[in-house]
């Protein structure tokens, strides 16, 4: 027992002897001229550098923070709160103060609040919403000093490896800025009730929880697109984004304004995705059958036939449109989202199996009654 206290107390003197001269190292040798190093001078920032800087010192006024909140019931008291439900992106639209976000941001609320980069902060008035494109429009009332509209480009002409730049607000972090590139286009996801989103934008610029509804940017400056979902089992960005496209948002938004709801282009003819593929697979044809023909509709005025039934219950097929404006639509998705593309009122090309023979007829689209 005696070795073992001598040890302890060797072992402690040993360490105070070291301590104290390793104090003595540290601590020896004090310069009372010592004073900051001479900043190195940096140069000119590159070319990338200022243009990136300048794109957001423009961009920045017209990007806002909106944040939501929903009303819940206290089961015991009856009582009515409103309590946060969630924080997005938005940018402002036009001059009337329109403000455009994704569905999914204002989704279930029932208030929202729409902050400026200049801190000025006002209660947003939902103007319209598109689920099946994942847009909303708000409104806001500024008096003076409206925050400028982001310059519109168009989405038709991106190529992959083109230079983009994200504006949003993730993680509540606001007004944050993200680089990368377009790294792929007209990407699918599935929308809301199942719905497909087509001709998204991909992008390796990070895109984080609370960046959606924000502005996707080309290096002019330009908006084409609004960062709108990632693809990432973490649920924070791997590099995978994906945005709605311009042309698609300056299509939907002023329907949105006008009517509150966005009228779908439509042929005026019935058809049903699960009659559909079965159809598609018992025949094998690919394409859309027509079940019916409304009357007085462009489907109608184009000589469409529809498919008909005998009083046994046997379904002979009428028309089946195979592809529009020499696109191939395989399926009632697809066959939707191609008409989206266009405006009520256009005019297209609808390629059609008809029996053993293929024929094509023009159609005017009408507003989806």
């Amino acid at each position: 027992m005696g070795n073992t206290k001598k040890a302890v107390v060797s072992f402690f003197l040993f360490w105070a002897q070291t301590t104290a001269a390793l104090s003595g190292w540290y601590f020896s040798g004090t310069d009372a001229n010592a004073a900051p190093r001479p900043v190195t001078p940096r140069g000119e920032l590159h070319a990338d550098e200022k243009a990136t800087i300048e794109l957001f010192d423009k961009s920045k006024a017209s990007v806002v923070f909106i944040s939501t909140r929903e009303k819940v019931v206290d089961l015991w008291t009856r009582n009515v709160f409103s309590v946060p439900r969630g924080t997005g992106s938005g940018f402002i639209w036009d001059e009337d103060g329109h403000v455009i976000t994704n569905f999914h941001v204002i989704q279930g609320a029932n208030e929202a609040r729409v902050r400026l980069a200049d801190g000025r902060d006002y209660k947003a008035v939902l103007v319209g919403v598109s689920p099946s494109h994942d847009i909303a429009v708000l409104k806001i009332a500024v008096d003076f000093k409206r925050p400028p509209p982001v310059p519109i480009g168009e989405s038709a002409k991106l190529r992959t490896g083109q230079k983009v730049y994200a504006i949003g607000n993730p993680f509540g972090l606001d007004w944050t800025l993200t680089t990368g590139i377009i790294s792929a286009m007209d990407r699918s996801l599935p929308g809301e009730n199942g719905k497909q989103i087509d001709h998204l934008i991909q992008t390796d610029a990070a895109i984080n929880p609370g960046n959606s509804g924000g502005p996707l940017l080309d290096s002019a400056g330009r908006l084409i697109g609004i960062n709108t979902a990632i693809y990432s089992p973490s649920g924070a960005s791997a590099g995978i984004g994906f945005a709605v496209p311009v042309d698609t948002v300056n299509r939907v938004v002023p329907e949105l304004i006008k009517h509150g709801k966005y009228l779908r282009p439509s042929l005026g003819i019935g058809f049903d995705e699960n009659i559909n593929d079965k159809l598609s697979e018992f025949l094998g044809k690919k394409g859309v059958f027509v079940l019916k023909v409304n009357r007085g509709s462009p489907a109608e005025k184009a000589g469409l036939k529809p498919a008909s039934v005998s009083a046994d219950g046997a379904v002979t097929p009428g028309d089946i449109i195979t592809a529009v404006e020499g696109t191939p639509v395989e399926t009632v998705a697809k066959l939707m989202s191609r008409l989206d593309d266009f405006s009520i009122g256009s005019k297209v090309k609808l390629t059609v199996q008809r029996g053993a023979s293929k024929t094509e007829v023009q159609v005017t689209l009408e507003a989806q009654r």
